[in-house]
């Protein structure tokens, strides 16, 4: 899934070309170049399907087409969350394949350890089956607000295939609290498998509207007929999230803990978590620093700018073109916020 705009990495990350297609992490290649590279490791490339938008199609067959054909780029003509995104990519691949199965990956989390997350994806691709929907749980290490928890049924902790008993929204800080304490509680990774025909049962089940507004095209899904059929029918769907369409609804869900390292990459403090420090603190992406008791910082350029600061501390420094954003760390998950009421006094669009 590559259809998101990542507006809390604002201004780097806009509508036109969200962070999902930039490198964040100073590796040399996009966040979707190295989740496909990942999935290549146990799947090949002909049969990785990407879903976003569908002004988002040349840039996706800029970074990664000479891995892939411009038919495994499904795309939305509207943005309307998880669920009718899996439904349409499911329909299509069933229509290819009746028994095959899927592995659900956002396109902009960063995983390390690639041979455990091979590993683990072809633990579930075991276990899914024809009544089965695995999601991947996270060990929770701090009471996060900004992830949704998945709980397991206590007696089964042990169990490496675990009964899914909640699954619920982000909580607030006193309510992930009581998750931590619990023990049974899993962050939600956002990272699903199973087979197409149990999914798709799911759809009927659960969201019957929404399957039975994109079933009326099944014949013609994988046709020359087919993008008429999806601008035409997908703006009708409701936007929702698979999550409340089928996983808080659903008897059939099932838990693995993940055993590789995981982060989905929610703010620019995770970014700067996940960097190189000098021996100040700060940390420095596509650009040259020169700073004199400044401590604790993130800066980053389009352009390796050389940057010099100066008495500055816990800020959160990024430069593209058009914008530069000086904003306190301590409250990066508001950069969100902040970006729609700059772009709103700047009387432009968030793009």
């Amino acid at each position: 899934m590559a259809g998101g705009i990542g507006s809390r990495f604002w201004p780097s990350s806009t509508h036109d070309f969200p962070k999902q297609f930039h490198d964040m992490t100073g590796e040399g290649i996009s966040l979707l170049q190295n989740t496909f590279g990942r999935l290549e490791h146990f799947i090949p490339s002909s049969n990785i399907f990407i879903v976003t938008q569908i002004r988002y199609q040349k840039i996706i067959l800029d970074q990664l087409g000479d891995k892939l054909s411009p038919k495994q780029v499904i795309c939305e003509p509207d943005r309307r969350n998880t669920a009718p995104c899996i439904l349409m990519a499911t329909l299509k691949i069933y229509k290819i394949n009746p028994d095959a199965k899927i592995v659900i990956c956002p396109s902009d989390h960063i995983i390390i350890d690639e041979k455990l997350f091979t590993q683990d994806m072809e633990l579930a691709l075991d276990y899914a089956d024809e009544k089965k929907l695995i999601i991947f749980g996270i060990y929770p290490d701090f009471p996060a607000t900004g992830f949704g928890y998945v709980a397991i049924e206590k007696d089964q902790i042990n169990s490496e295939l675990k009964k899914v008993t909640i699954f619920t929204e982000k909580p607030d800080k006193e309510t992930a609290k009581r998750f931590i304490d619990a023990q049974n509680y899993f962050w939600n990774s956002g990272i699903f498998v199973w087979s197409a025909a149990a999914v798709l049962e799911e759809f009927k089940t659960h969201a019957p509207i929404l399957y039975d507004l994109f079933y009326q095209g099944f014949d013609i899904l994988n046709t020359p007929h087919e993008e008429s059929f999806i601008s035409k029918n997908y703006p009708l769907a409701e936007n929702i999230s698979v999550d409340y369409a089928l996983m808080e609804k659903s008897d059939h869900i099932f838990l693995i803990p993940a055993r590789f390292d995981w982060d989905d990459l929610g703010s620019w403090k995770s970014i700067y978590d996940r960097q190189p420090k000098d021996a100040m603190e700060n940390a420095v992406l596509n650009a040259e620093l020169y700073v004199d008791n400044a401590s604790q910082n993130f800066i980053k350029t389009d352009t390796n700018k050389k940057v010099v600061i100066s008495g500055l501390d816990d800020f959160i420094i990024v430069d593209t073109e058009h914008v530069l954003m000086i904003y306190p760390m301590g409250k990066n998950q508001e950069v969100k916020d902040i970006s729609e009421k700059a772009l709103k006094k700047f009387n432009q669009k968030k793009d």
